[in-house]
């Protein structure tokens, strides 16, 4: 699995048509191997959630694994939310390559030596 990130910023411009500061664009898509998305397909994880919001006090899905195989923009006003969100998005492709590890067990052994 790969996780591809790309930052961008462009200027914004104030009501008079100075500087107003930056926009900090995110741009991310995960790319898949052959196995792992055979191992998508066997068990449904399409619409695995792996990042989520908060609305009205409650956690909701914002991305599972079908829609980060499609390239998302987002545009943000501060460039550290820009590197929470590539942190979070990091930890979730890391969490979702061990579930893919684990899908791959089913039907073997794993063996353990100490």
């Amino acid at each position: 699995m790969k996780l591809i990130i790309r930052r961008d910023q462009k200027a914004q411009k104030g009501l008079f048509g100075g500087h107003a500061g930056m926009k900090f664009i995110l741009t991310y898509r995960v790319q898949l191997t052959p196995d792992e998305e055979a191992l998508v397909k066997k068990y449904k994880a399409e619409y695995h959630p792996l990042l989520f919001v908060t609305k009205d006090g409650e956690r909701v899905p914002s991305d599972t694994v079908s829609s980060l195989l499609r390239e998302k923009t987002g545009e943000l006003d501060d460039v550290t939310i820009l590197l929470t969100n590539e942190e979070h998005l990091k930890s979730a492709c890391r969490n979702f390559k061990t579930l893919l590890e684990v899908m791959a067990t089913f039907g073997g052994e794993e063996v353990l030596e100490f």
